[in-house]
């Protein structure tokens, strides 16, 4: 399965270069696409685990939470993956092959052509576009989030050199390193459905405790490792539930506990009605303390996934906390009474 994206090309240019280069000039680069519009791939080692490759990045999504109701954390914090990022895109050949028939063409302007001839040193045979170099380093490029979140222009930097082993440039922003690569692995996780089991089922009662769980066999760690092979580097991304935040819907209502926080203990969130349990207060739910008439109230449910990283020589560290949730309708009764 495939589907395309939009390369970002430098500021000023992008006009320029997709209207000069054709179907039959484009080279594919890493990532498994053209330059200028890169394609996704997917690949299956036997095992059902699949791998993907976005933007010279390859995503392993097999330990990833699956079912139709999973979906991706949002941080905490006002932070947020990259939207794009800097990652190897050709070899020398690959550069070559690429760039030579925009300059060809001649619709990018006789000094901009001259000064990038100039640039890659394209008039000499043997080291021109660093052939001299090929298999000691790549050309980077960047690469963009195929949902196009704010900031995925940012990354408009030229192609530049780097050699096998090196880091990028320190002023590369998003150029991938382990760090980089668990930021990108971030956005790929997938946690399930925030739907909590409430008890009594169908209907509440005004005044009478709810008691709310989550199956605790749905809520354990997901991860996501993306990788780079051509300089192989690494990073895996963990989230791991921490807690469970329930909002009423109303302000006529109290929680359990009073925080409206339930801890996960045990592998699992709250814990499941038992009959004779009616008046107890449930380690983790909620009273209503008025009808809901003719309507409902919509009661919001939220985990709160710790999530942290480790990667290729023994990097590792936390990420912002991210949080998945949902909301149910909850219907609330009157209790009737019955005279006699």
């Amino acid at each position: 399965m495939k589907r395309r994206k939009v390369l970002i090309l430098p500021v000023g240019l992008a006009a320029l270069l997709l209207s000069a280069v054709g179907p039959a000039h484009a080279q594919k680069g890493f990532g498994g696409g053209t330059d200028g519009q890169t394609e996704q791939s997917a690949n299956t080692d036997g095992k059902g685990n699949v791998s993907v490759t976005v933007g010279g990045v390859v995503f392993d999504r097999s330990k990833n939470g699956s079912g139709d109701s999973v979906g991706a954390v949002t941080s905490s914090t006002s932070w947020t993956p990259p939207a794009c990022w800097y990652a190897p895109k050709y070899t020398p050949q690959e550069l070559q092959d690429y760039l030579e028939p925009i300059w060809e063409a001649e619709s990018t302007g006789y000094q901009w052509d001259a000064e990038q001839r100039e640039k890659y040193n394209a008039l000499d045979e043997k080291k021109g576009f660093n052939k001299d170099k090929t298999g000691k380093g790549f050309w980077w490029g960047s690469y963009v989030n195929e949902s196009y979140p704010p900031g995925w222009d940012k990354c408009d930097t030229e192609y530049f050199w780097v050699d096998q082993g090196d880091p990028p440039p320190a002023d590369k922003e998003n150029a991938v390193t382990p760090e980089v690569l668990a930021e990108l692995a971030y956005a790929e996780i997938r946690v399930p459905g925030t739907e909590v089991t409430l008890a009594p089922a169908g209907a509440t009662k005004v005044n009478l405790p709810t008691w709310a769980w989550l199956d605790g066999a749905e809520f354990k760690p997901v991860s996501v490792t993306a990788s780079v092979e051509e300089i192989g580097i690494e990073a895996t991304a963990t989230a791991e539930p921490v807690s469970l935040r329930i909002e009423p819907g109303t302000p006529d209502a109290e929680t359990y506990p009073a925080s409206g926080v339930c801890e996960i203990k045990g592998g699992r969130i709250g814990a499941p009605y038992e009959k004779g349990r009616a008046d107890e207060a449930p380690p983790c739910g909620v009273k209503y303390l008025r009808s809901s008439g003719d309507g409902t109230f919509p009661l919001q449910a939220t985990v709160t996934w710790e999530i942290h990283w480790t990667g290729s020589g023994n990097a590792g560290g936390d990420l912002p906390d991210g949080t998945f949730g949902a909301t149910q309708d909850v219907v609330v009764q009157e209790i009737q009474a019955v005279n006699r």
